[in-house]
């Protein structure tokens, strides 16, 4: 008998955490790099936000809260759901988690069985599938590669589906790909879902307020009114209020369904931190104005990311429409070597030759379901991307 869990055996390891972690021990021998690996705003959280955390624990609100988090977060959770996104729901609808991955984790645990599969596009966020394998159910990866702008077609979505899908993941704007669907485009995927009233949708929906060059964001239960009974819809304060290290995720779904991740819930983490809790209720309610600002910020890098990948002998990038990462493509460079003489034969010995010898850490196509790419997130400061964009140049005029 073995110590550790079948179910863990299913899991790979973190491939964009791994990246990053390995670029930290760089720094700390004394190498220059520049992290473009991690999805995190390089922004800071929001004074006024900050300023509600320490009124929180200044008024003692330090103690365990409901598992689904607290009354004032849930009522402000609705009130965004009903103002920016047109849905008709109460705080009875909503629930409050660890960050987003934890709604995720827990929406799937409660409800997968063996047997059960799950419609994956390709390229994915690394952990969808993976979540999916430690519920003991089966990933069903929808290609959706660069011939579609990496969104999924209805027509490979109805390929996708069978007797015993249970859910269809959608991220939009999507983690790697910045692809964007707009309300036309979910229109297409939802005419498919109408059909097949078996399966549940999963939009993850945490870069929401990152769409680019005057586009609007569109979530597929705004779009069809009639699937939002079978759609949870998750999003968070990590990259809208820069708060990734706060660990607030929310959502809205059936309360069938919130129940029994409130149950799960409590059986593991209890209730997010208090604090964060208050301090999102502040980052909802209060002003939005500087995210104009912020996306402005963001799309001027990614025009700068773009027109230089594009310079790179090699590499083709396709413009995306949201979030804060590039895909490019380095087929073209792959079957090569490096000037430092390493083999490219795969995207893996790409990202690991130009940390090792430029130190610009990025992530593998390959971990994200789309060998051939490699993802780029431009949330850093211009003068570091520059630099960054410069050496990838270098590097790929030296690739013989």
């Amino acid at each position: 008998m073995g110590f550790l869990s079948d179910a863990l055996s299913r899991v790979q390891p973190s491939a964009t955490v791994a990246i990053t972690q390995k670029a930290r021990d760089l720094v700390r021998a004394g190498r220059d790099v520049i992290a473009l690996s991690a999805g995190e705003p390089d922004f800071d959280t929001p004074q006024n936000v900050k300023d509600a955390a320490i009124r929180a624990m200044a008024e003692g609100k330090t103690k365990y809260t409901n598992v689904d988090g607290i009354p004032e977060l849930k009522e402000a959770v609705a009130a965004k759901f009903r103002r920016d996104n047109g849905l008709n729901v109460t705080a009875a609808d909503c629930f409050i988690g660890s960050g987003g991955k934890q709604i995720i984790f827990n929406a799937l645990m409660a409800t997968l069985n063996p047997g059960d599969e799950v419609v994956v596009p390709v390229p994915f966020w690394v952990s969808y599938p993976e979540i999916v394998r430690l519920c003991g159910a089966q990933p069903v990866l929808a290609k959706a590669d660069a011939s579609s702008g990496f969104k999924l077609t209805p027509a490979a979505l109805e390929a996708a589906i069978s007797p015993a899908t249970k859910w269809l993941i959608l991220n939009t704007p999507s983690n790697p790909s910045g692809a964007a669907y707009t309300a036309d485009e979910l229109r297409g995927l939802a005419d498919v879902l109408v059909r097949h009233k078996h399966v549940h949708i999963l939009t993850d929906d945490i870069y929401e307020p990152l769409v680019y060059d005057g586009g609007r964001f569109a979530t597929i239960a705004q779009v069809e009114p009639a699937l939002q009974e079978r759609t949870l819809t998750m999003n968070g304060v990590s990259k809208s209020h820069a708060m990734t290290g706060w660990r607030i995720g929310y959502c809205t779904g059936p309360r069938e369904l919130l129940a029994a991740m409130t149950k799960l819930q409590g059986q593991s983490t209890t209730n997010p931190a208090s604090i964060s809790q208050w301090a999102a209720v502040e980052a909802l309610n209060g002003p939005q104005d500087f995210l104009r600002d912020w996306l402005k910020v963001f799309q001027a890098r990614r025009d700068l990311v773009v027109d230089g990948l594009n310079a790179s002998k090699g590499i083709t990038c396709l413009v995306p429409q949201g979030a804060f990462y590039v895909f490019p493509s380095c087929a073209d460079v792959l079957g090569k070597t490096s000037a430092g003489g390493r083999e490219l034969a795969t995207d893996e010995d790409f990202v690991m030759a130009l940390l090792e010898e430029t130190g610009v850490a990025l992530v593998q196509g390959s971990a994200f379901g789309l060998p051939g790419h490699f993802r780029l997130s431009y949330a850093a400061a211009d003068a570091e991307l520059q630099k960054a964009v410069e050496r990838v140049q270098a590097f790929c005029d030296g690739v013989r």
